[in-house]
Protein backbone atom coordinates (compact mmCIF):
# COMPACT_ATOMS: atom_id res chain seq x y z
CA UNK A 1 0.00 0.00 0.00
CA UNK A 2 1.44 2.89 -0.99
CA UNK A 3 1.66 6.53 1.22
CA UNK A 4 -1.45 8.77 0.28
CA UNK A 5 0.66 11.67 -0.56
CA UNK A 6 3.35 9.12 -2.49
CA UNK A 7 3.81 10.77 -6.14
CA UNK A 8 4.98 8.36 -8.95
CA UNK A 9 6.83 10.56 -11.87
CA UNK A 10 4.84 9.98 -14.85
CA UNK A 11 7.70 11.68 -17.33
CA UNK A 12 7.72 9.16 -20.18
CA UNK A 13 4.91 7.83 -20.01
CA UNK A 14 1.63 8.07 -22.02
CA UNK A 15 -1.78 8.96 -20.74
CA UNK A 16 -4.47 7.51 -22.64
CA UNK A 17 -7.64 9.02 -22.00
CA UNK A 18 -10.83 6.94 -21.16
CA UNK A 19 -13.28 6.72 -22.49
CA UNK A 20 -15.32 8.91 -20.31
CA UNK A 21 -13.41 11.75 -20.91
CA UNK A 22 -15.59 14.63 -22.26
CA UNK A 23 -13.23 17.31 -22.27
CA UNK A 24 -13.11 18.05 -26.21
CA UNK A 25 -9.48 18.32 -25.95
CA UNK A 26 -8.54 15.44 -24.95
CA UNK A 27 -11.26 13.00 -25.86
CA UNK A 28 -9.80 9.65 -27.41
CA UNK A 29 -6.46 11.14 -27.15
CA UNK A 30 -2.96 9.65 -26.65
CA UNK A 31 -0.96 12.00 -24.30
CA UNK A 32 3.32 11.43 -24.34
CA UNK A 33 4.20 13.08 -20.70
CA UNK A 34 7.50 14.98 -21.08
CA UNK A 35 7.82 16.57 -17.68
CA UNK A 36 6.05 15.86 -14.56
CA UNK A 37 7.52 16.84 -10.54
CA UNK A 38 6.08 18.55 -7.68
CA UNK A 39 5.07 21.61 -10.13
CA UNK A 40 3.20 19.44 -12.57
CA UNK A 41 3.31 17.99 -15.77
CA UNK A 42 3.53 18.67 -19.06
CA UNK A 43 2.68 16.45 -22.38
CA UNK A 44 1.98 16.29 -26.02
CA UNK A 45 -0.53 15.06 -27.78
CA UNK A 46 0.44 12.25 -30.36
CA UNK A 47 -2.61 11.27 -32.17
CA UNK A 48 -3.92 14.71 -33.37
CA UNK A 49 -2.90 15.36 -36.73
CA UNK A 50 -4.14 18.54 -37.77
CA UNK A 51 -4.75 19.50 -41.73
CA UNK A 52 -1.05 21.33 -41.93
CA UNK A 53 1.77 20.21 -42.86
CA UNK A 54 5.34 20.35 -42.07
CA UNK A 55 6.42 22.09 -45.80
CA UNK A 56 3.41 24.39 -45.40
CA UNK A 57 4.27 25.80 -41.24
CA UNK A 58 7.86 25.94 -42.76
CA UNK A 59 6.92 28.33 -45.41
CA UNK A 60 4.70 30.53 -43.16
CA UNK A 61 7.78 30.36 -40.42
CA UNK A 62 9.53 31.60 -42.91
CA UNK A 63 12.07 28.45 -42.77
CA UNK A 64 13.88 27.20 -45.84
CA UNK A 65 12.74 23.82 -46.66
CA UNK A 66 14.65 21.56 -48.44
CA UNK A 67 11.77 19.81 -50.55
CA UNK A 68 14.40 18.27 -52.83
CA UNK A 69 16.77 15.13 -51.38
CA UNK A 70 16.29 12.89 -49.03
CA UNK A 71 14.11 14.37 -46.44
CA UNK A 72 11.55 15.24 -49.46
CA UNK A 73 8.82 12.90 -47.22
CA UNK A 74 9.16 14.64 -43.92
CA UNK A 75 7.68 17.76 -45.82
CA UNK A 76 4.32 16.05 -45.91
CA UNK A 77 4.41 15.42 -42.29
CA UNK A 78 1.71 16.59 -40.21
CA UNK A 79 1.55 18.84 -37.72
CA UNK A 80 -0.40 17.83 -34.75
CA UNK A 81 -2.78 19.40 -32.27
CA UNK A 82 0.17 19.16 -29.14
CA UNK A 83 -2.98 20.50 -26.28
CA UNK A 84 -4.73 23.60 -25.46
CA UNK A 85 -1.57 25.41 -24.22
CA UNK A 86 -0.02 27.81 -26.20
CA UNK A 87 -1.68 26.76 -29.17
CA UNK A 88 0.23 29.38 -31.64
CA UNK A 89 4.06 27.67 -30.44
CA UNK A 90 5.75 25.47 -32.10
CA UNK A 91 6.96 22.34 -29.86
CA UNK A 92 9.24 19.35 -31.42
CA UNK A 93 9.44 15.82 -29.83
CA UNK A 94 12.67 14.07 -31.11
CA UNK A 95 15.47 11.61 -30.63
CA UNK A 96 18.22 11.70 -30.96
CA UNK A 97 18.84 14.85 -28.50
CA UNK A 98 21.09 16.80 -29.99
CA UNK A 99 22.23 20.37 -29.61
CA UNK A 100 19.72 22.70 -29.41
CA UNK A 101 19.04 26.00 -27.99
CA UNK A 102 16.80 24.91 -25.39
CA UNK A 103 15.45 21.05 -24.99
CA UNK A 104 14.14 19.79 -22.17
CA UNK A 105 15.44 15.98 -21.95
CA UNK A 106 12.54 13.61 -21.46
CA UNK A 107 14.54 10.43 -21.64
CA UNK A 108 18.89 10.12 -21.48
CA UNK A 109 20.25 7.26 -23.09
CA UNK A 110 19.39 4.22 -25.35
CA UNK A 111 15.80 5.93 -26.07
CA UNK A 112 16.94 9.52 -25.59
CA UNK A 113 14.34 11.82 -26.59
CA UNK A 114 13.88 15.61 -26.25
CA UNK A 115 11.06 18.54 -26.43
CA UNK A 116 12.45 21.35 -28.53
CA UNK A 117 10.52 24.78 -28.99
CA UNK A 118 13.51 26.86 -30.12
CA UNK A 119 13.32 28.21 -33.49
CA UNK A 120 17.08 26.44 -34.33
CA UNK A 121 15.53 22.79 -34.65
CA UNK A 122 13.37 23.82 -37.33
CA UNK A 123 16.05 25.55 -38.98
CA UNK A 124 18.66 22.04 -38.67
CA UNK A 125 14.97 20.15 -39.88
CA UNK A 126 14.70 22.51 -42.83
CA UNK A 127 18.40 22.56 -44.18
CA UNK A 128 19.17 18.89 -43.52
CA UNK A 129 16.38 17.16 -42.38
CA UNK A 130 18.10 16.31 -38.83
CA UNK A 131 16.99 15.08 -36.39
CA UNK A 132 15.32 12.58 -38.66
CA UNK A 133 12.67 11.07 -35.82
CA UNK A 134 9.87 14.10 -35.01
CA UNK A 135 6.93 15.14 -34.13
CA UNK A 136 5.99 18.71 -34.60
CA UNK A 137 2.93 19.98 -32.38
CA UNK A 138 1.16 23.32 -31.91
CA UNK A 139 0.38 23.81 -28.30
CA UNK A 140 1.07 21.21 -25.49
CA UNK A 141 -0.91 19.48 -22.65
CA UNK A 142 -0.14 21.32 -19.15
CA UNK A 143 -1.35 20.39 -15.66
CA UNK A 144 -0.93 22.12 -12.18
CA UNK A 145 0.67 20.79 -9.69
CA UNK A 146 -1.42 17.65 -8.41
CA UNK A 147 -3.94 18.34 -10.92
CA UNK A 148 -2.59 15.27 -12.88
CA UNK A 149 -2.45 12.96 -9.96
CA UNK A 150 -6.22 14.01 -9.08
CA UNK A 151 -7.29 13.30 -12.91
CA UNK A 152 -5.92 10.08 -12.31
CA UNK A 153 -7.62 9.00 -9.23
CA UNK A 154 -10.73 10.22 -10.84
CA UNK A 155 -10.23 7.63 -13.49
CA UNK A 156 -10.27 10.00 -16.32
CA UNK A 157 -6.48 8.44 -17.73
CA UNK A 158 -4.68 5.23 -18.09
CA UNK A 159 -1.01 5.44 -18.02
CA UNK A 160 1.50 3.04 -19.41
CA UNK A 161 5.29 3.57 -19.62
CA UNK A 162 6.12 4.96 -23.15
CA UNK A 163 6.86 3.14 -26.26
CA UNK A 164 9.31 5.45 -28.49
CA UNK A 165 8.47 3.25 -31.72
CA UNK A 166 4.62 4.35 -31.31
CA UNK A 167 5.54 8.01 -31.26
CA UNK A 168 8.47 7.75 -34.14
CA UNK A 169 7.09 4.62 -36.33
CA UNK A 170 3.86 4.47 -36.17
CA UNK A 171 0.91 6.24 -38.46
CA UNK A 172 -1.08 8.62 -36.24
CA UNK A 173 -4.38 6.21 -36.35
CA UNK A 174 -2.93 3.48 -34.92
CA UNK A 175 -1.14 5.12 -31.90
CA UNK A 176 -3.80 4.83 -29.22
CA UNK A 177 -4.31 1.23 -29.60
CA UNK A 178 -0.48 0.11 -29.95
CA UNK A 179 -0.15 1.95 -26.36
CA UNK A 180 -3.44 0.27 -25.57
CA UNK A 181 -2.23 -3.12 -26.25
CA UNK A 182 1.09 -2.35 -23.67
CA UNK A 183 -1.62 -2.59 -21.32
CA UNK A 184 -3.00 -5.77 -23.17
CA UNK A 185 -6.73 -3.99 -23.07
CA UNK A 186 -8.69 -3.08 -26.30
CA UNK A 187 -10.21 0.38 -26.19
CA UNK A 188 -13.37 -0.81 -27.43
CA UNK A 189 -13.42 -2.65 -23.46
CA UNK A 190 -11.72 -0.18 -21.70
CA UNK A 191 -14.78 0.49 -19.96
CA UNK A 192 -14.72 -3.00 -18.04
CA UNK A 193 -11.40 -2.17 -16.81
CA UNK A 194 -11.62 1.55 -15.61
CA UNK A 195 -10.07 1.61 -12.67
CA UNK A 196 -8.42 -1.60 -12.61
CA UNK A 197 -5.12 -1.14 -14.48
Amino acid sequence: MSEPHATVCLTHNFLIAMPAMTDPNFARTLTYICEHNEQGALGIIINRPMDLDLATLFERVNIPFDVTGRHREMGAMPIYYGGPVQTDRGFVLHRPLGEWQSTLAVREGATDIGLTSTRDILVGIGANGQPADILVSLGYAGWSAGQLEWELAQNAWLNVAADPRIIFELPPEERLSAAMQLLGVDFANLSDVAGHA
